[in-house]
């Protein structure tokens, strides 16, 4: 069996973060002619779920940038790789030196996803905590309340590039930690930082997924750094137009732009779909 994989944002989705028309429709074809897919992204489970209902996502789903696979099926997650206390206290120690408010996330009872943060220190994180809160619709919490028994599935941050580099160098000589970088909110000097378990990977939970179902070859589109693992994993791997320099250099091919639907017109000629 093939199993097409999609990251979301600066992908399958537009830069209004949704599905096409058009996109809408070729999944649809891809799922006529019975062809597998489904997604890997570093959204939770909240903030997707939403976008992909309706659209025959009915395959395990990688959220979390591979922290968490989530069966549909049986509604619970069947793979967690979940940040520690000590680990979250060094993470913690370094934004502080830095001056940014870290974004912590957890998966809590009843598959229930929130975010917890300290006061905000400036307009990038107060556009971001409106991002989670409002368009993302997780709750967002004072750290202050953040349950001793809590599972962290990651640490999100928005700051300047300088601090966010201090923060990514400290991350890489832990050894059980991984830190995912870019340019956030269209300026050079604002970057965001997104730090997972190492085994946390989307490559390792695609690993899972061609073992679990099956899978002989893997197709996978992604835009951004934490998708380079999952090329690694992929038989055949493609980078929209819009994606990261290092994404493009390591993708089979270069496709459309994610807002031109750039991924379903390839699809369609690809598979032909009509």
């Amino acid at each position: 069996m093939d199993l097409i994989v999609f990251d979301l944002d600066g992908t399958l989705l537009n830069r209004e973060s949704v599905i096409s028309d058009y996109t809408r429709d070729t999944l649809q074809l891809l799922a006529d002619h019975q062809i597998a897919y489904t997604v890997a992204t570093g959204r939770t489970l909240h903030a997707a779920r939403g976008l992909i209902r309706g659209h025959n996502f009915i395959l395990p789903q990688i959220y979390k940038n591979g922290v968490l696979i989530w069966n549909p099926e049986q509604e619970n997650f069947s793979r967690q790789h979940l940040l520690t206390e000590d680990e979250l206290g060094t993470v913690l120690e370094a934004f502080a030196r830095q001056r940014i408010t870290p974004f912590i996330f957890t998966l809590e009872r009843g598959n229930r996803h929130a975010a917890y943060h300290s006061p905000l220190q400036s307009e990038v994180e107060v556009r971001l905590a409106e991002e989670l809160g409002s368009r993302r619709g997780l709750p967002l919490l004072s750290l202050s309340d953040l349950p001793q028994d809590a599972q962290i599935t990651n640490i999100s941050a928005l700051g300047p590039r300088a601090a966010i580099a201090v923060v990514t160098e400290l991350v890489a000589m832990e050894d059980h930690l991984v830190a995912y970088t870019g340019i956030g909110i269209q300026t050079q000097d604002v970057h965001w930082l997104d730090i997972h378990h190492s085994a946390g990977s989307k490559g390792d939970a695609l690993a899972q997924l061609k073992q679990d179902l099956g899978v002989t070859r893997i197709i996978c589109f992604g835009d951004s750094d934490n998708d380079l693992s999952m090329f690694e994993e992929a038989d055949e791997a493609y980078a929209p137009d819009n994606a990261q320099p290092e994404v493009k250099a390591a993708a089979t091919e270069t496709v459309g732009h994610h807002d031109e639907d750039g991924i379903a017109r390839f699809l369609r000629q690809r598979f032909q779909l009509g």
